[in-house]
């Protein structure tokens, strides 16, 4: 089987995109996915979120959200705002956001290349998220939230996918948030022949973002399987939605962290237990770290530079050496006795996308006792982790742009 096939996606028609596409379902709350859709009757988030048009309260998770959701999807193939193309196709992808472009390939990915890690993770991921993901699938029989993948940048692949940018774009769109959407359907047997020989040599890709999504994937296939023991492996459900960029292209910003309180020690004291391990010293504005093993504290009103001493960074190990693994290692465990980033209700995590200010604002506003800028995690260190088969922290990585939900979804057959 190969690493990746095209497929007959599901999208909107030509001049509509910019009514369908939406965030993707994870990164809004209920309620700001209903004021989103609001007077947007096309607004994919009445699939990806459908609990918005259901009464204010109703369990996200209830079966009549996750049935509305097909109806909803039903309707807008009915009405003739979705159409699924003719024929298995590949298509070009390109996010623009400001300045910064990439440019990857929507598939259909492998399942049976991840449960064999050659579509490798670097997160665990949560049965209950997980469940959500299976439910959506099955009721929707489709796959709307495409997971990010990366593969390893090489010039030839990128060429080839460049090259196919030269025509006219086949759906172009910007969202509410500035991001440009821009898709290009290759439709040339030649090329997708091509772009398939290509990802089949490479030794691996890796999930950027959508664990839960791949994993809920790979359960759907595995049941389906089961119930039918003439399956092959080209049926739909034996794939996922993945959209792959080349490595050097992706953007990963900051995440950082928020505390909401001292451990019992007041600042001073705080800062006399930091200065263990971390070389400490004021600054004149905010701290943003500039390279691997600096940090910015803000606490009591003012920004401080922090450093980790080299004598407590790992040699090897891709996970410890981690600026987020160093914090937790160093500062939040040994200092603050938070130890279980996952369920401990004393830390919150902060995207880079709201900047430095935010984390000022909440510990000036009393939300929190003091915060840390993180400089970003590389993509460098999200494969090495990912090749040694371990797992990051929770939180290590914050991608922008974001890919939309509904530019193309994947029907499983």
């Amino acid at each position: 089987m190969t690493l990746i096939r095209p497929f007959a996606g599901l999208r909107p028609v030509a001049g509509r995109a910019a009514e369908v596409i939406a965030p993707p379902y994870d990164v809004l709350t209920t309620d700001e996915a209903r004021n989103r859709a609001r007077g947007r009757p096309w607004s994919f988030l009445h699939i990806s979120k459908p609990e918005i048009d259901l009464p204010p309260g109703t369990d996200p998770h209830a079966p009549q959200v996750y049935a509305r959701g097909a109806d909803n999807l039903r309707h807008m193939r009915e009405a003739g705002v979705l159409e699924r193309d003719a024929q298995p196709c590949y298509y070009i992808y390109r996010l623009t956001m400001g300045s910064h472009v990439q440019t990857g390939v929507v598939a259909a990915a492998s399942v049976p290349a991840y449960d064999a890690n050659r579509i490798r993770r670097h997160e665990l991921t949560r049965p209950d998220k997980e469940d959500d993901r299976v439910r959506q699938i099955e009721a929707l029989n489709a796959q709307t939230g495409p997971v990010l993948l990366a593969y390893r940048s090489d010039e030839a692949v990128d060429a080839l996918l460049e090259g196919v940018t030269a025509a006219a774009p086949d759906a172009d769109a910007t969202a509410d948030d500035g991001i440009r959407h821009t898709l290009w359907v290759v439709r040339d047997a030649a090329t997708r022949a091509r772009i398939t020989s290509a990802f089949d040599a490479m030794p691996a890709l890796y999930i950027a973002d959508g664990h839960h999504r791949s994993a809920a994937a790979s359960r759907v296939a595995a049941s389906r399987r089961v119930a039918s023991p003439a399956h092959t492996g080209t049926v739909g459900y034996n794939h996922f939605l993945a959209v792959i960029f080349p490595h050097r292209q992706m953007q990963i910003l900051d995440y950082n962290r928020v505390v909401a309180d001292l451990n019992g020690m007041d600042a001073a004291g705080f800062l006399r237990r930091v200065a263990e391990r971390f070389d400490v010293a004021p600054a004149e504005a905010a701290a943003r770290p500039t390279r691997r093993g600096e940090f910015g504290l803000y606490l009591a009103g003012r920004w401080w530079h922090l450093a980790i001493r080299p004598q407590f960074v790992p040699a090897q190990d891709p996970v410890a050496r981690l600026d987020v693994s160093l914090l937790s290692d160093h500062l939040l465990a040994p200092v603050l006795g938070i130890t279980d980033l996952r369920r401990d209700r004393r830390i919150d995590f902060v995207g880079g996308i709201r900047g430095v200010g935010e984390l000022q604002r909440r510990v000036d506003a009393g939300e929190m006792a003091a915060a840390f800028a993180l400089f970003p995690t590389s993509m460098e260190e999200l494969m090495a982790v990912a090749d040694s088969g371990q797992v990051m922290p929770p939180k290590s990585t914050w991608f922008e742009p974001k890919l939309a939900d509904g530019m193309v979804s994947h029907v499983l057959d």
